[in-house]
C-alpha cells in the first residue's frame, strides 16, 4: 500500500494545503484548503484553490473527501468553492467543532444562519473514527490544545497534523485560543510520539527561520529529537511554562475574525442582506 501526496503552499498565509490520493483507485481527499482574501480590499480570490483543482482535474483524481483539521483562525477555507466543483465530495471535521461553535457563534451573533450542531459538514469524525480513501486505511485522531476541535489524519504511514506540531525549529502552535490548552496540547503531542520515528508528519503551516526555505515533513523521531518546544527531553511542566509564556500577549492572526466566521459556515460567506451585498461582522471591543 502506498500514497501520493502533493502539497500546495500559500506564502501569504504560510498555510499547507494537501492532495493526498491512492495511486490504485485514484480516489483523493483535500487537507485544509485556502480561499485567497485581500482584508483591506474584502475581496476574494481563488487563485490558490484553483491551483489545487486544476491538479485534481490533470490527474483524472475522484475528489471523495474535503477534509479540515479544525476551525483556522489564520486564513479562510476554500471548502464550499471546491464542493461547488466536486459535489459528490463531503467535507468533514472532528466532532469537537461543536465546542468551539459554542463560543464563536454567540460571540458574532450568528445563530440565524450557523448551525451549533456542526450540521452544516458532511461528516462530523469522532476520536479513533476509521474511513477509506480508496484502499487507503484512514484513522481520526483528536488531539485538542490549539483548539478543542484539532484532529489528525493518519493515512497509512503517514499523519496530517494541522497546527498541533510544526517543523522541529519552530515548535508547536499557540495553546491561547477560546478552549486552547497548553496540558492538553503536551498530551496531545505525546499521542503524535506513540507513533513509530519513521512515521511521516505533514504540518499545517512553517514559519521558515533564516537558512530555509519552507518545508512541510519531518518525521515524529525528527521531532522527538529535535524539537524545539517538545522533545522527548522536556516535561510537561516545562512545555506547559513555555508555551504559556510565549503565548501571553501573542496577537491575535490578522485574519482571524473574518475567517472564524466563515470557517464554522463550513466555508460559506453567510447571508447576503436585502442590498445583495454579503457583510462579515467586525466586533468593536469598548
Amino acid at each position: 500500500m502506498t500514497i501520493e501526496v502533493k502539497e500546495f503552499f500559500d506564502h501569504e498565509t504560510a498555510t499547507f494545503t494537501y492532495v493526498v490520493f491512492d495511486p490504485k483507485t485514484k480516489v483523493a481527499a483535500l487537507i485544509d484548503s485556502v480561499l485567497n482574501y485581500d482584508i483591506f480590499s474584502g475581496k476574494f480570490s481563488t487563485k490558490s484553490a484553483d491551483e489545487v483543482i486544476s491538479y485534481i482535474d490533470s490527474y483524472n483524481l475522484k475528489l471523495e473527501w474535503i477534509l479540515e483539521t479544525h476551525i483556522h483562525a489564520d486564513h479562510i477555507t476554500a471548502s464550499n468553492y471546491i464542493k461547488n466543483k466536486f459535489p459528490d465530495a463531503k467535507t468533514a471535521i472532528g466532532e469537537n467543532i461543536r465546542e468551539v461553535l459554542k463560543f464563536w457563534v454567540p460571540f458574532f451573533n450568528i445563530a440565524d444562519d450557523v448551525k451549533l450542531d456542526g450540521s452544516q459538514f458532511d461528516k462530523l469524525f469522532s476520536d479513533g473514527e476509521k474511513f477509506k480513501i480508496g484502499s487507503l486505511d484512514c484513522e481520526v485522531i483528536s488531539l485538542p490544545g490549539h483548539t478543542p476541535a484539532c484532529v489528525a489524519y493518519k493515512i497509512f504511514d503517514t499523519i496530517f497534523v494541522g497546527d498541533v506540531i510544526f517543523m522541529p525549529d519552530v515548535g508547536t502552535a499557540r495553546t491561547d485560543f477560546p478552549g486552547g490548552s497548553a496540558q492538553e496540547s503536551f498530551k496531545s503531542l505525546q499521542k503524535i510520539f506513540a507513533f513509530s520515528d519513521d512515521t511521516k508528519i505533514y504540518t499545517g503551516h512553517d514559519y521558515p527561520t533564516a537558512g530555509r526555505l519552507e518545508s512541510c515533513m519531518s518525521t515524529v523521531g525528527e521531532e522527538k529529537e529535535k524539537n524545539i518546544l517538545v522533545n522527548k527531553k522536556v516535561s510537561e511542566a516545562a512545555f506547559i511554562a513555555n508555551r504559556s509564556k510565549r503565548d501571553e500577549g501573542k496577537p491575535v492572526p490578522k485574519l482571524l475574525l473574518p475567517s472564524i466566521q466563515i470557517n464554522l459556515r463550513a466555508g460559506k460567506i453567510g447571508k447576503a442582506e436585502d442590498n445583495g451585498v454579503f457583510y462579515m461582522k467586525i466586533p468593536v471591543m469598548l
